[in-house]
């Protein structure tokens, strides 16, 4: 159970690392932030990771993004893309 060593602070941070060192407009997939956290059990943590990206939503961090339009990490069904929010 991978998801349970890898608590949502340390997704959180990996989120916010990768997402900044892409830069504003640019996005990621959720999968290569769990790829990141656990190279040989990624599968597991992909629902914690699209967790706390709705999470880093709600506070403004981050979008989270299908086919150009805003989404909740939770609900969508297929690929999603996070990336930086930008500063109104």
């Amino acid at each position: 159970m991978t998801q349970r060593l890898v608590d949502r602070d340390r997704i959180a941070g990996e989120i916010r690392a990768q997402a900044r060192a892409r830069g504003l407009g640019a996005s990621l997939c959720p999968s290569e932030v769990a790829r990141a956290l656990a190279p040989s059990g990624w599968r597991d943590l992909m629902e914690a990771v699209r967790g706390v990206a709705d999470d880093l939503a709600d506070q403004g961090e981050i979008t989270v993004t299908q086919r150009g339009k805003r989404v909740r990490a939770g609900t969508a069904r297929g690929p999603i893309r996070l990336g930086l929010r930008a500063r109104e």
